[in-house]
Order: C-alpha cells, then sequence, then structure tokens
C-alpha cells in the first residue's frame, strides 16, 4: 500500500516528467503556450477522455469516435456536377442516417475545383464504416463519388484499397465528446422529447 505521503511526490514526479517532454516537443513556444499545454497534458475530465488511437486500416480514434479525410482528384466538370447535385438537394442528405454511426460528413472543392476533399467523422473501425456505406447506402455513395477520378464504385472489391489510397490520417483532432456516440445521441433526444412530453401533461 502507497503511504499517503508519497502522493505529492509522485504528482510531482509526473509533473516534471510533463513539463521534461513540453521542452522536448515545444521547447521554442512562448511561455504561455507552454503553460497552455501543461493545462491540457494535466487536467483532464475523465467523462471527456479521448485516446489518441487508431480506426483500423486508416485514421484516428478518439474515444468512441473516428474520423476519415480524404483528398481526391476529380474528372473534368466533377465539381461543377457535384455543386449542381448539392444544391439541388439544398444540403440535406437524409438518406446518410441509414449509416447509424455517422456523426458527419462534409466535401470541400479546391485547386481550382480540381480536387475535392471528403471528411466525416463517425463511431468505430475503419472496416465496418465502410462496410455500411457499402450496404446501406451503396446508391448515395456512387452518386456522389462518381465524379472522382478512379472511383471502382462502392461495391468494388477494390473500393476499401481505392478509399485508403486516398486517405490522410488527422495529424491533430479534437473531440468534444469522444465517449458519446450517434446511438446515444439519439437514445438522449428521444428521453428529452418525453420528458418534455411528460412536464407538458403535468403542467
Amino acid at each position: 500500500m502507497t503511504d499517503s505521503h508519497d502522493a505529492p511526490q509522485i504528482d510531482e514526479t509526473r509533473l516534471q516528467a510533463i513539463r521534461r517532454r513540453i521542452e522536448e516537443v515545444a521547447g521554442d513556444a512562448p511561455q504561455l503556450a507552454k503553460l497552455a499545454l501543461e493545462q491540457m497534458m494535466t487536467k483532464h475530465n475523465p467523462d471527456l477522455k479521448g485516446s489518441a488511437g487508431s480506426a483500423g486500416r486508416v485514421g484516428a480514434q478518439s474515444g468512441n469516435v473516428s474520423e476519415l479525410t480524404a483528398i481526391a482528384r476529380l474528372k473534368p466538370g466533377g465539381a461543377e456536377r457535384l455543386r449542381r447535385i448539392f444544391d439541388l438537394v439544398n444540403g440535406n442528405f437524409d438518406g446518410a442516417q441509414k449509416v447509424g454511426t455517422l456523426h458527419d460528413m462534409r466535401f470541400a472543392f479546391f485547386d481550382d475545383d480540381t480536387r475535392i476533399l471528403f471528411a466525416t467523422t463517425y463511431d468505430g473501425d475503419w472496416d465496418t464504416y465502410i462496410n455500411d456505406f457499402a450496404t446501406k447506402i451503396p446508391d448515395l455513395m456512387d452518386l456522389l463519388f462518381q465524379s472522382v477520378e478512379g472511383w471502382p464504385g462502392i461495391k468494388s472489391p477494390k473500393v476499401k484499397d481505392f478509399i485508403a489510397g486516398h486517405q490522410i490520417t488527422a495529424a491533430g483532432w479534437f473531440v468534444a465528446n469522444p465517449q458519446v456516440t450517434v446511438v446515444d445521441v439519439r437514445r438522449l433526444q428521444r428521453l428529452e422529447r418525453a420528458f418534455n412530453e411528460f412536464l407538458d401533461k403535468v403542467g
């Protein structure tokens, strides 16, 4: 059993190790930045604690939430075609909710509309997520990505290699609630609605 008098020494030793690491990594940073790093490394809310883990084949994972960031070249006129689709649906991709682990997905064009950035966050591991796309919203995926050069089709056995080949693991990434999944959010929303309905009836 550890003597209670040893606890401050353990904490101080850990703090010294953190400060040494900060000096190694950011020794040329302003002192205020070093203090901010020290705060980030020493003060964690355990309920919000993420992790610098892997989502599987590619991508980072924080707690239960994973990220996918991919950059690809577009076919000639691809950006224009995709903009017409985005304008037509007015940003409404409700069909994507069939993928019950999907938090969000976004598209951005750059390099004079010759390339596209696709970024998304989701729950769980990479392979399961790609499988969900292929089985639950295959038509939507092919509609959106047919404008990408070399797109093999979501049901192609080559699609995972294609996605992984264009994916870049995030170097830095923050998740506000890394333990909260899409399923958790929907359950809490249902509970809140039910509770509010109950209050309306008894009020």
